[in-house]
């Protein structure tokens, strides 16, 4: 049997554009989801460990669609009474609005916040641009539980509005899912935003 060499080449081509439309989808994902989202999304390096044991709920990690209300959930529960205070007051007005807000990411124990930093250096190809996005657990706010990731979109839009009033503020430019306990935004709103968390003076060791 003879096989026709354009209909191999044809084969050849299709199979190439596949294989760069699935690593265009990969990269768009990457480049969207939050430092949480790409955890789960992208392939993990091993840091210290199996890459199966990477994340556990006792360290802090959350499965999909947990809200302020779990409390029985350690990086729900170890959050800043106050903090969680604010963030469930504005939990119930949103959905008011038909928002519900979720919590990506709450408090991680140190072992988490330093596998995360492994990882983002892992994928971001230098410690210099993951800190941009993960801080080292010496200085990570997660750590001690003053600081939430929040999600979807939509529930970060609105708490990015509407937050001050529960003294809850975006923190940094290039994370608008990361929110902080500002209890003096609620007279003077939020601060300026830093542009990441490496230009943030609280976090310099």
């Amino acid at each position: 049997m003879r096989v026709n060499p354009r209909g191999t080449r044809s084969a050849r081509r299709v199979l190439g554009l596949l294989l760069l439309l699935a690593a265009g989808a990969w990269l768009y994902v990457a480049s969207t989801a939050s430092p949480v989202e790409a955890y789960v999304a992208a392939p993990r390096p091993v840091c210290g460990g199996a890459p199966e044991d990477a994340a556990t709920v006792a360290g802090g990690l959350l499965p999909a669609g947990a809200t302020p209300l779990d409390g029985h959930l350690p990086g729900i529960a170890n959050l800043d009474p106050a903090l969680l205070s604010a963030l469930r007051a504005a939990s119930r007005r949103a959905a008011r609005d038909g928002v519900r807000i979720e919590v990506n990411s709450g408090w991680r124990s140190r072992e988490q916040q330093a596998r995360l930093l492994c990882e983002a250096v892992a994928r971001y190809g230098s410690a210099a641009e993951a800190e941009r996005w993960v801080a080292p657990a010496d200085a990570s706010l997660h750590v001690t539980g003053d600081a939430v990731d929040v999600g979807p979109a939509p529930a970060a839009s609105w708490l990015s509005v509407h937050g001050a009033r529960f003294g809850l503020c975006r923190v940094y430019r290039n994370e608008p899912w990361h929110f902080e306990l500002r209890t003096n935004a609620v007279e003077e709103g939020c601060p300026p935003l830093y542009r990441d968390a490496a230009s943030d003076p609280r976090l310099e060791g």
